[in-house]
């Protein structure tokens, strides 16, 4: 699998091109615009390549079929993009990655089955809201995060019983407060812990007793007061100084718990 375009061995490493035989020497190099060493198209040096680039767009569109995968990467970043949309089935991961943070609407929809997971995950975060529903249900758990943290919140709630955790705290952190009694009973108690962290005093209240402390200190922060009695003698320090430090007509403390 290939790196990022840029991500290569040192520039150290990178065999000197040969000037001689570049089309380049004869026009960008008298004026500058290309400096072997630090600015080649020609080198295996993703870095010379980049910087050649960004000083000579204008070259970027006749890289895009080069045979060497990170410069058809890189100029891929710098082409017009109605010059990149054909490389969406190019062969490597990292080009597609490229175009497809380049692309938009509805041109990204021949890119939701791409093989890369990468590749899904840049189009979730480009693909317009009304679409996202698209990936919903996308093989790999990090597509779907990337979904429900652009979903529109009236598809939101359908993605509340993914199986896995990643996706719901995620769903979690986005549904309206008073929509959170979807997640009452997640199985996964940090799932939990943000709900009871944002939920409404009505719904914090049903997750006092919950099994995990770290719920019960987030509902106890947010219940009635006067639902916080059972929480005066928690087996957790944390839970029961909150519970009483809400609580004016709470019980003073106990020796042992001041200990």
């Amino acid at each position: 699998m290939n790196t990022s375009p840029t991500d290569v061995a040192p520039e150290s490493a990178a065999p000197g091109a040969d000037c001689t035989v570049c089309a380049h020497a004869a026009d960008l190099l008298p004026a500058g615009r290309c400096q072997p060493g630090d600015a080649c198209i020609v080198a295996h040096s993703g870095r010379q390549i980049d910087r050649f680039l960004r000083r000579n767009r204008d070259q970027a569109e006749r890289h895009l079929d080069d045979a060497f995968w990170e410069r058809r990467a890189i100029a891929a970043t710098y082409a017009p993009v109605e010059a990149v949309a054909p490389l969406r089935r190019d062969p490597d991961e990292v080009v597609r990655r490229v175009v497809a943070s380049r692309l938009r609407g509805d041109a990204l929809l021949d890119m939701l089955k791409d093989p890369d997971r990468e590749v899904r995950v840049t189009v979730a975060a480009r693909l317009p809201e009304a679409q996202l529903a698209l990936l919903m249900h996308d093989p790999d758990y990090s597509v779907r995060v990337e979904v429900a943290r652009r979903l529109p919140h009236g598809k939101l709630m359908a993605m509340g019983h993914d199986p896995d955790r990643e996706v719901r705290k995620a769903v979690a952190r986005r549904l309206p407060p008073f929509a959170l009694g979807l997640m009452l009973a997640d199985e996964d108690a940090e799932v939990r812990r943000i709900v009871a962290e944002r939920a409404l005093p009505e719904l914090a209240e049903r997750l006092l007793a919950d099994p995990d402390w770290r719920v019960r200190f987030e509902a106890a922060g947010k219940a009635p007061p006067p639902a916080l009695d059972a929480l005066f003698d928690d087996p957790e320090p944390p839970v029961r100084e909150l519970a009483r430090s809400r609580c004016p007509h709470a019980p003073e403390r106990s020796i042992e718990d001041a200990t």
